[in-house]
C-alpha cells in the first residue's frame, strides 16, 4: 500500500470513529445475514474533510476500496470480521445529481460518482454472479482460484499441481458468488418538455441492494459511470454506451406525504384552514384562467385531498381515492383543467386516449436482450406509474373499447393483474383517475337523453364516483362574462410576456401585477400542494352521527323511490361509498378530524347535481341508476319488452305469412306507447343486436 493510500485509510478510520461508530456497531451485530452494508451520507464526509469528499466523487473506484479496507480494519469490541461488508455513499449534493440525458464525456462524468433520478422501467431477476472461481483439475484434483471481473470469464492456463493444461471444472461449492441484478432507469415523465422521448440508463447492482425495486418505482441511484463498447454483430464499433455500477439505491416514491413541510409552512397551512371561505379559496386556486365551473373545481379539489383508505381487520381494503369524469362539448376547458390538476399533484401521469393502448395503460411484457440473453421483462404502464397520485386521461372516448376495459380492475381494486408470457404479477395502481371525454356525436344533442349520448361502456362509467356533464349553451349574460374573463386573461399574459421579453417595456411592474392579480390563483400552487400533503399526512377524519344520518337519509330516500315494482332503481350502493369518500375529503379540506353534517350536505349537493344531469330517465323524470349502470333505462327496457311481445302477437295473427309485417308493427306501435318513428328506431336496434331477424323483406320474427 502506497503512502497516499495509507493516509486515506487513516482518514476513513478517523471518519468512521467520529461519525459512524453506532452504525458500525449495529452492522456488526447483524452481519452478514440481515445487514451487509454501511450507509454513509455525503454531507458527513464533507463536514469531516472536504478534500476527502471531493476525491471520493472524482475517484470512486479506488476510494470505495480504501473505505471498505478501513471498515475491515476498524477496531470492533467483539471478535467479528466485516470481511465482505460494503460502504455505500448516498445523498449526493444537487450539483452531482444529473439528468440521464445530460451524461457527457466532456463534463468528466465518466469515471466519477453521480446520482440519477428516474423510474424503473425494467428489472431482471436477481441472479448469482461469480466473483472468485475455483477451478478443479480433472487429472490431479488441485484447486486453482482466479478472481473474476466484468471483462469476461477468466480460466487458468495450467494446473498449479501437475502443471498440465487441464481439463478444468468449476467447483461451485468452493467458488464465491454474489447476487446481481440489472435495472433500466428512465427519466420521469414529469420533468420532460413536450415532445421529448424519455432516455434511460442501465444500472448494475450487486449483493444486498438487489431485488428491492419493481418496475414503476421512482428511484435515486448513486453510482460510478462507466462505458461499454457497442458491438454490431461480431464487430466492435467506435461508439460506447454509458452505464452505471450502482453504489446505493433509494426508493423515492414522490407522493403527497413525502413533501418537505417546514414549521413556517405548517403555521401558514393551519392559519389558512381556519378561514371561513376556505372552500371558495380552494376553488379559486384551480385553473383560474378557466371561467366558472365552481362545482367541478370543488370536486377536483376533493379528489386531490381524497377520502381515507381503510384497512379492515379481516385484511380487506376499501379505497379512498376518488374517480371523476368530465364529459362535455368541445372548447369548454376540460383538457385545461386536467392539465392544471396534473401540475398540482406531485405524482401524476397525463395521457391522451388516442395515443394509449391497454398495455401502455397497465403493463407490457417485452422480450429483448436486456440483461443476459433473451428474457421476458415487465414494463410499467401509465396507471402503475401514477401509483399514489393522479392519472389524467384525456379523450377517453377516442380509445378502443378493448383498451378501456383494461382500466376496470385498476379503478375498483386499484391493482393490475398481469398474466403474459409466463409472468403472473400484480402491480399496484393506487391512483385517482380524472377523465375527460366528448359525447357520442361530438356535441350534446339537447333533444336526446344525455345518458344515451355517453359513448362509454356502462361497466366503466359505473366505477366513476362523479360524472359531470359540461354543455355549451348560448346565454348572453354568461357569454359576456366569459368573454371578459378570456380577454382579461390574455391581456395579463400579453403584459407579462412583453415585460419579460422586452427590456424597454412601456408597462411597469405594478401595472402588470394589477392586471395579473385578477387571474392569479387565490392560493399559491406550491402552498396548495403542501396543504394537501399536510392534510393527507395528518388528517384521518371519522364520521359524526349527524353526518352518517344525513348520508343515510339521502341514500334511503333515493332508494325508496324504486320500492314500487314498476319503478326504476334510483342509485346503487356504489354511490353510497362515493358519498362517504367525498365527505371525508371535504373534512380534510378544513384539516378536521371529524366529518360534520356540513360536509355531508356539501357532497350530497354535488352528487345530486351529477345524478340530475345523467341519472334521470328523460321519459319519466325519475332517477334511474340503470341509465348509467347498464346504459338502458327501465322505461326503455319495458318498451323493448312490449315491442317484442307485440311482434310475437302480430306474427301469430299472420301465421300464414313469413313473420310479422313491419308496416303493421309500426301502425300498432301506439299500443306499447311508441310513435311510428321511435318504433322503427327500436326495430333497427333489435335487428342489430340479433333479437329479431328478417325471414323475408318487410317481415320480422323474434329469435
Amino acid at each position: 500500500m502506497s503512502q497516499a493510500e495509507r493516509g486515506e485509510l487513516d482518514e476513513f478510520l478517523s471518519f468512521f470513529r467520529d461519525y459512524c461508530a453506532d452504525d458500525i456497531a449495529t452492522l456488526a451485530q447483524h452481519y452478514p445475514k440481515e445487514k451487509r452494508s454501511l450507509y454513509v451520507d455525503y454531507d458527513d464526509v464533507y463536514n469531516f474533510e472536504p478534500d476527502l469528499a471531493e476525491r471520493y466523487l472524482s475517484r470512486p473506484g479506488e476510494m470505495q476500496e480504501v473505505a471498505e479496507e478501513a471498515l475491515r480494519t476498524y477496531d470492533l469490541p467483539v471478535d467479528i470480521s466485516l470481511g465482505q461488508a460494503h460502504v455505500r455513499l448516498r445523498n449526493l449534493p444537487r450539483e452531482n445529481t444529473i439528468d440521464i440525458r445530460a451524461v457527457r464525456v466532456s463534463d468528466d462524468h465518466i469515471g466519477s460518482l453521480v446520482a440519477v433520478q428516474g423510474i424503473v422501467r425494467k428489472a431482471t431477476d436477481v441472479r448469482p454472479k461469480i466473483v472468485e472461481a475455483a477451478f478443479e483439475c480433472q487429472r490431479c484434483g488441485t484447486m486453482t482460484y482466479i478472481p473474476q471481473n466484468d471483462s469476461g470469464f477468466q480460466e487458468p492456463h495450467e494446473c498449479q499441481g501437475c502443471e498440465r493444461q487441464g481439463p478444468f471444472r468449476v467447483n461451485n461449492n468452493e467458488s464465491q458468488f454474489i447476487d446481481s441484478q440489472q435495472l433500466r432507469v428512465q427519466e420521469s415523465p414529469e420533468g420532460l418538455r413536450g415532445g421529448e422521448t424519455p432516455q434511460s440508463i442501465d444500472v448494475n447492482l450487486e449483493d444486498d441492494i438487489c431485488g428491492r425495486v419493481t418496475p414503476g418505482d421512482h428511484v435515486t441511484v448513486v453510482g460510478r459511470l462507466e462505458m461499454e463498447q457497442v458491438v454490431s454483430g461480431q464487430e466492435k464499433t467506435t461508439v460506447f454506451d454509458p452505464y452505471m455500477e450502482g453504489v446505493s439505491l433509494t426508493i423515492e416514491d414522490e407522493e403527497f406525504e413525502d413533501m418537505d413541510i417546514t414549521e413556517a409552512d405548517k403555521k401558514e397551512i393551519i392559519e389558512l384552514s381556519n378561514h371561513d371561505g376556505i372552500y371558495e379559496e380552494m376553488v379559486g386556486s384551480v385553473a383560474p384562467s378557466i371561467y366558472g365551473y365552481e362545482q367541478e373545481k370543488l370536486a377536483m379539489i376533493l379528489q386531490l385531498f381524497s377520502g381515507v383508505t381503510k384497512h379492515l381487520p379481516d385484511g380487506s381494503r376499501i379505497r379512498g381515492d376518488l374517480h371523476m369524469l368530465l364529459i362535455g362539448d368541445p372548447g369548454t376547458g376540460k383538457s385545461q383543467m386536467l392539465s392544471y390538476i396534473r401540475n398540482i399533484a406531485p405524482r401524476s401521469v397525463y395521457t391522451s386516449g388516442k395515443g394509449s393502448s391497454s398495455a401502455g395503460l397497465t403493463a407490457a411484457a417485452v422480450r429483448d436482450d436486456f440483461g443476459d440473453g433473451q428474457q421476458w421483462t415487465l414494463e410499467a404502464g401509465a396507471l402503475v406509474l401514477a401509483d399514489k397520485g393522479i392519472a389524467a386521461v384525456d379523450e377517453l372516448d377516442k380509445m378502443r373499447p378493448e383498451d378501456r376495459s383494461a382500466m376496470h380492475e385498476a379503478l375498483e381494486q386499484q391493482q393490475i393483474s398481469v398474466s403474459k408470457a409466463g409472468i403472473n404479477a400484480t402491480l399496484k395502481s393506487r391512483c385517482s383517475l380524472l377523465g375527460a371525454a366528448n359525447p357520442k356525436y361530438g356535441r350534446f344533442d339537447q333533444y336526446e337523453p344525455i345518458g344515451e349520448q355517453i359513448d362509454l361502456e356502462p361497466a366503466l362509467i359505473s366505477r366513476f364516483d362523479l360524472i359531470f356533464t359540461v354543455t355549451d349553451q348560448p346565454d348572453p349574460d354568461h357569454d359576456a362574462q366569459l368573454a371578459d374573463h378570456i380577454l382579461t386573461t390574455n391581456y395579463a399574459g400579453e403584459l407579462n410576456t412583453q415585460r419579460e421579453e422586452l427590456p424597454a417595456s412601456n408597462f411597469s411592474r405594478d401595472e402588470v401585477e394589477d392586471v395579473t392579480e385578477e387571474v392569479e390563483p387565490t392560493i399559491d400552487p406550491e402552498l396548495l400542494r403542501k396543504y394537501i400533503a399536510y392534510a393527507k399526512r395528518n388528517c384521518y377524519p371519522t364520521m359524526t352521527d349527524e353526518a352518517k344520518q344525513a348520508i343515510r337519509d339521502f341514500y334511503v330516500d333515493l332508494r325508496a323511490r324504486g320500492a314500487d315494482e314498476d319503478a326504476p332503481v334510483p342509485v346503487t350502493a356504489r354511490k353510497l361509498e362515493a358519498l362517504v369518500r367525498l365527505s371525508e375529503a371535504s373534512a380534510r379540506v378544513r384539516l378536521s378530524d371529524y366529518v360534520e353534517e356540513e360536509d355531508a350536505e356539501r357532497v350530497i349537493e354535488i352528487v345530486q347535481s351529477c345524478l340530475q344531469d345523467i341519472g334521470v330517465d328523460p321519459e319519466t323524470g325519475q332517477f334511474d341508476a340503470d341509465v348509467v349502470e347498464t346504459g338502458t333505462s327501465k322505461s326503455q327496457r319495458d318498451r323493448i319488452k312490449s315491442l317484442r311481445e307485440l311482434i310475437t302477437t302480430i306474427a301469430d295473427e299472420y301465421d300464414d305469412e313469413p313473420g310479422a309485417p313491419v308496416d303493421q308493427i309500426i301502425e300498432r306501435a301506439d299500443q306499447v306507447g311508441m310513435d311510428g318513428g321511435k318504433a322503427e328506431q327500436e326495430l333497427e336496434k333489435l335487428r342489430t343486436r340479433g333479437e329479431i331477424y328478417e325471414p323475408q323483406g318487410g317481415y320480422v320474427r323474434t329469435t
